[in-house]
């Protein structure tokens, strides 16, 4: 059965864990959504582990409603959750909810995720208004980061970790019918996700929160140019692949592929008329 954001708000009731991965084409999407993921996230980290980005600032619409779109038609189950890029929604309330509607109107999301505090309630509050759900974003947001000075543990300092907290119950009552924490303290996020009605996602917010999300290149070991603390490698997909392609590459240098089992045959009789 096709998973959406009421399937967030059930597992929060029943004290069910959600689980969430990142995707960004039609056939990663497909694999995790036959392995039984609540749901995909179309994240703007295709800035980097995609196009190869130092950051996810240089990502724009386009580049969001055409992976989405990909990601959407793999996915049968998990609800497909699409990134707002950097500056689709900071600028005003009414670009906001245009951009949302793009990326569920042409991008086929099922929501859209959203970065900031009180400072966006405004734009999660309108959005929602127009029918669209919406998942928040708070703590280490990517967009911000040069506002940050890099990407540093936030909510550290009894100011920062209440301001975590009143913004956490100020998106709640936006409308936001989950929140991302990312890069917080373990007990800050245990805390919050205690405090909210709505379920928490956790990124290097420690166990106790609602649900989990990584980035798939991380978790597979496809990506090495950084990986952060909070990441687990549940498997070194990239030494398998690169195992196979130093394969690929002696076969075909030493002519052994393709095979005969991998040609296509025609009657002897038709090639010596040709000569």
């Amino acid at each position: 059965m096709k998973k959406t954001v009421m399937t967030f708000k059930q597992a929060k009731e029943e004290g069910r864990k959600l689980t969430m991965l990142t995707a960004y084409d039609y056939s990663t999407a497909k694999l995790i959504d036959e392995a039984g993921i609540d749901s995909i996230l179309v994240g703007d980290s295709l800035g980097n582990v995609i196009l190869g980005y130092e950051d996810t600032l240089s990502v724009t619409m386009e580049d969001m409603i055409h992976h989405g779109a990909a990601v959407a038609r793999g996915a049968k189950e998990a609800l497909v959750i699409v990134d707002m890029p950097f500056m689709s929604y900071q600028a005003s309330v009414y670009d906001a909810v245009v951009n949302a509607g793009r990326l569920l109107k042409e991008g086929r999301a099922g929501a859209v995720k959203l970065e900031g505090g009180a400072s966006v309630c405004p734009q999660i509050k309108a959005i929602t208004e127009a029918g669209i759900p919406v998942m928040a974003h708070l703590g280490l947001t990517p967009q911000s980061i040069n506002a940050f000075g890099g990407f540093k543990v936030q909510g550290k300092s009894e100011a920062a970790a209440k301001k975590l907290l009143e913004d956490a119950l100020r998106v709640q009552e936006a409308g936001a019918f989950s929140v991302t924490l990312e890069g917080i303290p373990a007990k800050l996020a245990t805390l919050i996700t205690e405090k909210l009605e709505i379920p928490t996602i956790g990124i290097g917010a420690g166990k106790n929160c609602d649900g989990q999300v990584l980035v798939y290149q991380d978790m597979l070991g496809m990506f090495s140019d950084y990986v952060p603390k909070f990441v687990k490698q549940f498997a070194n997909v990239g030494d398998v692949m690169k195992e196979a392609f130093r394969a690929y590459i002696e076969e075909v240098n030493a002519g052994t592929f393709p095979a005969e089992e991998h040609t296509y045959k025609i009657d002897d009789d038709i090639i010596e008329k040709l000569y």
